[in-house]
C-alpha cells in the first residue's frame, strides 16, 4: 500500500467505456486514504482533455474502448507536462506485454480483488513513481528483502516462481525476463530490483543487463569474441559475461 499523509493524496483518474466497472474500481479505492479519484472518463480522448487540465499522478486505464484505446492513449502522454503513472485494467490479457513494454505500471484482469488492487498500488512504491507531480505527493521506496520467490503476473492471478528455477534474467526495458527451463516470464522489475531481490541467493551480474543463478551454471566457455559465456545446466542457454565482470567471476570461481 502507498503510505502518505491524509493531506497529500494521490490524485487518480479512472478510465474505462464502462459504468459498472468505473464504480466498481472506485469502491475498492474507497480502502486507500491515501487516493483521491479526483477524475473519470469513458474515452481515451475525454481522458486526455481532462490530463491537459489536470495534474493526475495515477491513471487506471481500460484498453478497449471506443474510439482510441487505452494502449494508444498511453502513446500520448508524453505530449503532456505532466506524465502520469499508469495501471491497466483490462478483461483482455493479450496486451499485457505490450503495456509492460510502455512502462504500465501493473496489468490487472478484471474481475480482480482489493489483495490484487493493493499490489498493483504497492508497485508504485517499489518504482519510486516518477510521474509523481513535483511538490506533490512521494512514494517511498521500502528495501528489498532477499526472497526465494519472485512474483511474476499471469492472467488473472501471481505466480511465485522459485529463484532456484531461475537460470538467469535479462533486461527489458525497464522491466526484465524471468527465464526458466520451462519458458521466459515478462516481471515489472528492473534488472537492479531483482538484483536486490535475490541477493544471498548465490546470483551473479555477468553483464549489464544478465543476472545468472551460478547454482545452475555448468560451464564457461570462450565466445565468438575472445570472451566468456556461460553454459547453464539446461545444455542449451549461453549467457554472455561481459569483460568487466569476467574477473570477479573467477576470482568468485577459484580459477
Amino acid at each position: 500500500m502507498i503510505h502518505g499523509e491524509e493531506t497529500n493524496k494521490l490524485r487518480v483518474l479512472i478510465v474505462d467505456d464502462e459504468y459498472p466497472a468505473r464504480e466498481e474500481l472506485r469502491y475498492l479505492l474507497r480502502a486507500f486514504p491515501e487516493i483521491e479519484v479526483v477524475g473519470e472518463a469513458a474515452q481515451a480522448a475525454e481522458a486526455l482533455e481532462l490530463m491537459r487540465n489536470i495534474d493526475y499522478d495515477l491513471c487506471f486505464l481500460d484498453v478497449k474502448m471506443p474510439g482510441e484505446s487505452g494502449v494508444d492513449l498511453v502513446k500520448h502522454l508524453a505530449e503532456l507536462p505532466h506524465n502520469p503513472a499508469v495501471i491497466f485494467v483490462t478483461a483482455y490479457p493479450d496486451y499485457a506485454v505490450e503495456a509492460f513494454d510502455l512502462d504500465a505500471v501493473d496489468y490487472l484482469l478484471k474481475p480482480f480483488d482489493q489483495a490484487r488492487l493493493t499490489r498493483a498500488l504497492q508497485r508504485i512504491v517499489e518504482r519510486g513513481s516518477e510521474s509523481m507531480a513535483e511538490g506533490g505527493p512521494r512514494a517511498e521506496t521500502e528495501s528489498i528483502q532477499s526472497v526465494d520467490k519472485i512474483p511474476v503476473p499471469d492472467r488473472d492471478r501471481t505466480v511465485l516462481v522459485d529463484a532456484d528455477d531461475i537460470l538467469y534474467v535479462t533486461a527489458a526495458r525497464g522491466y526484465s525476463y524471468l527465464v526458466t527451463a520451462q519458458g521466459r516470464h515478462l516481471v515489472p522489475y528492473s534488472l537492479a530490483d531483482l538484483e536486490r531481490r535475490l541477493r544471498g541467493k548465490r546470483f551473479f551480474r555477468t553483464h549489464r543487463g544478465y543476472l545468472i543463478n551460478l547454482e545452475r551454471a555448468m560451464a564457461l566457455e570462450p565466445d565468438f569474441n575472445g570472451g566468456l559465456q556461460v553454459l547453464m545446466d539446461d545444455e542449451q542457454t549461453r549467457v554472455p559475461v561481459s569483460r568487466r565482470h569476467a574477473r570477479r567471476l573467477k576470482q568468485l570461481l577459484g580459477l
